[in-house]
């Protein structure tokens, strides 16, 4: 390990322009016949080289400065490429303001009707040839217009968007929905109630036409998992449910390929992975693979970020890709051993593996989320309707709820009902961690709020707004709608912070991999308005 003198001396000699890849580049172009002017100032980034006849901005971005070094060395992190260095607390914002600036000077002059090429220093120095090559390809105008294209602007539409949590995600990363669909009117109505409509088309995904949806950067779908859960009718993508999927390969399929997106997030239940012996699995991934889509897979669970047990299975795929990754998987907490067998045993399926950290690690308990209600409040129970409650559990769950009630002060713990040999019965969570939240089409999706301690005992379901925070939602977020029309809305949502994580840690890593070496030509209509 470098020490702290060895890595400032390292940062001191580090130019900012005209880098000995520049340089090199510059010169074989020179050499080449083809006049540039160097670092345009006048220009969004100030370019490396310009050709104004050719109407061309190229930059040579340093690996470290820019977020690629990290991926160069194998890593599956900035941060776990600076974790030994004092001042990384630095390092790794001034990195990522970087790469926030490299999406909107290259989006900015993508909108200014410039091609932009953007080149790895690592790329100059280890294929100067090919490097050059590139750049006369684009100065010949011998490039056409892709769905890298849309990338810069960060741009996405959510299908299956519900209350809109996964914009709420990817919008506190920096991306932006400009399209939103759903079919669920009380859905719609607390979408709107928080975003407004202007992005908002109320409808069945399958009468959606391609058209209507503006190309942008990245689709996201958390389609129903009604026919794909164990819980569900297990009719997998075949079911009126879970078969909204063929909607979205619909839409795919009516756009041309070059207004597809560069990516797509697909999320659902961990059942989605075994349904129907895995056939359903490989055969969304084989059409997302017929259209030109390498495919990656993993697991996260809502419990690495907020009191909730959630695990999730997440589906991405990439567009076009010139850029590292693997066709198998090792095993790890994000991808264990279900999820790679599959991989490894399905060569059939083109497989793009993305490197990954591990998630964080949590410590909130159920009591951070809850409200605090008064114990005449009328959302807890009556004596008689809380004893019977009581008198549900099974009789290792009572012993627990005893030894709660005497306990010398409260503690918490949460239940679910469930039909356990023809009898409803009330299974009781102690661990401070809320057991997953449903859509309460019945009575027993609902969870409950157990609280107990000082010889007593109180119930209630969880509220609308304790539900909001267990997906990480923030109190600022309007709860529109009846009490169970809220607990059916956050039920059938996902865990805010852990789709953030998957845009910071995956895609807007990706999006930066894929937009390097690649000639991107605007696009004939606005990518987005400039955001700070």
């Amino acid at each position: 390990m470098r020490t702290q003198a060895e890595i400032s001396e390292i940062m001191r000699r580090v130019k900012s322009r005209d880098t000995d890849p520049e340089m090199r580049l510059r010169r074989a172009v020179w050499r080449r016949g083809h006049r540039y002017r160097a670092c345009s100032a006048d220009l969004p980034g100030k370019p490396d080289l310009v050709f104004p006849a050719a109407k061309l901005a190229v930059f040579v971005d340093g690996d470290f400065w820019h977020g690629n070094q990290w991926r160069s060395r194998g890593l599956p992190s900035v941060e776990s490429q600076l974790e030994h260095v004092r001042n990384a607390d630095y390092w790794i914002p001034k990195i990522q303001a970087n790469i926030r600036r490299d999406f909107v000077n290259t989006r900015r002059l993508l909108e200014a009707g410039w091609r932009v090429l953007r080149l790895w220093e690592s790329q100059v120095r280890r294929d100067l040839p090919g490097s050059v090559e590139t750049v006369l390809r684009a100065i010949n105008g011998q490039s056409r217009r892709t769905s890298l294209s849309y990338l810069p602007a960060l741009t996405v539409a959510e299908f299956f968007s519900g209350i809109g949590l996964v914009r709420l995600a990817f919008e506190s990363s920096g991306w932006r929905v400009i399209f939103a669909n759903d079919i669920d009117p009380d859905k719609t109505e607390m979408y709107k109630a928080n975003f407004g409509d202007a992005e908002l088309v109320r409808g069945d995904v399958h009468s959606i036409q391609p058209d209507v949806v503006p190309s942008c950067a990245l689709y996201t779908a958390s389609f129903p998992c009604n026919d794909l859960s164990l819980a569900g009718s297990m009719a997998g993508l075949n079911g009126k449910q879970s078969g909204a999927y063929w909607g979205l390969i619909r839409i795919l399929k009516g756009k041309r390929a070059q207004d597809r997106p560069a990516l797509i997030l697909l999320e659902n239940v961990p059942g989605f992975l075994a349904s129907r012996k895995g056939k359903d699995f490989e055969t969304a991934l084989r059409a997302l693979n017929d259209l030109e889509y390498s495919c990656d897979a993993f697991f996260l669970d809502a419990v690495n970020f907020v009191p909730q047990s959630r695990r999730r299975l997440f589906v991405v795929a990439k567009k076009d890709l010139d850029c590292p990754g693997q066709v198998t998987s090792n095993r790890s907490c994000l991808r264990p051993k279900a999820l790679t067998d599959f991989i490894n045993a399905h060569p059939n399926i083109r497989w793009h593996v993305w490197p990954l950290p591990d998630p964080p690690e949590q410590n909130t308990r159920i009591e951070s989320v809850l409200e605090d209600l008064p114990d005449d409040s009328p959302e807890w129970w009556s004596n008689e309707r809380a004893a019977y409650f009581l008198g549900q559990m099974s009789k290792r769950h009572s012993e627990v709820a005893k030894k709660m009630i005497a306990g010398s002060d409260y503690s918490f713990g949460t239940a679910f009902r469930r039909v356990r040999h023809g009898k409803s019965m009330a299974e009781l969570r102690v661990d401070g961690i809320a057991g997953c939240l449903r859509t309460p089409r019945g009575g027993s999706g609902r969870q409950i709020l157990f609280k107990a301690g000082r010889g007593k005992y109180r119930v209630r379901l969880l509220t609308p707004r304790e539900c909001a925070r267990l997906q990480g939602v923030p109190d600022s977020y309007d709860i529109v709608g009846t009490f169970n029309g809220g607990l059916f809305a956050f039920g059938d949502a996902v865990c805010v912070p852990a789709i953030q994580w998957i845009a910071d840690n995956y895609l807007t890593p990706a999006a930066c991999a894929m937009m390097r070496g690649r000639i991107l030509v605007p696009a004939n209509k606005s990518m987005g308005a400039d955001r700070p």
